[in-house]
């Protein structure tokens, strides 16, 4: 994580960066998305920086459920290609060596 600095309120914000609406700052102002690293795990860390006072924060993003997984597999049964449950419509799923990952999140919800 190196001198990105935690968030008291994680599960708040992370459901508004899944409903893709403006993430507020600490310290003012709101937090621009730089990147996000998927992990080993199936987790993914979310790097954010300040706008008013270009201080650095992460929000670690928890790996995919069960029930997730088992949507996606649905879907990719039907023949139709998944969008990421977390995201929702119009967030598909790309192809990253042998996952299924969420562009947005950094998740891997199944295997290709």
């Amino acid at each position: 994580m190196g001198d990105a600095l935690r968030l008291d309120n994680e599960k708040q914000l992370l459901k508004s960066f899944y409903a893709g609406q403006q993430l507020p700052s600490p310290m003012g102002g709101f937090l621009e998305l730089l990147r996000v690293r998927a992990g080993e795990d199936g987790k993914s860390l979310a790097i954010f920086e300040c706008s008013a006072s270009s201080l650095r924060y992460a929000i670690e993003i928890p790996k995919a459920t069960r029930t997730e997984r088992k949507k996606v597999r649905e879907v990719k049964k039907e023949g139709d290609d998944p969008d990421c449950p977390r995201h929702g419509e119009g967030t598909r799923l790309v192809r990253a060596g042998k996952d299924l990952v969420c562009p947005l999140c950094g998740v891997a919800y199944g295997k290709v």
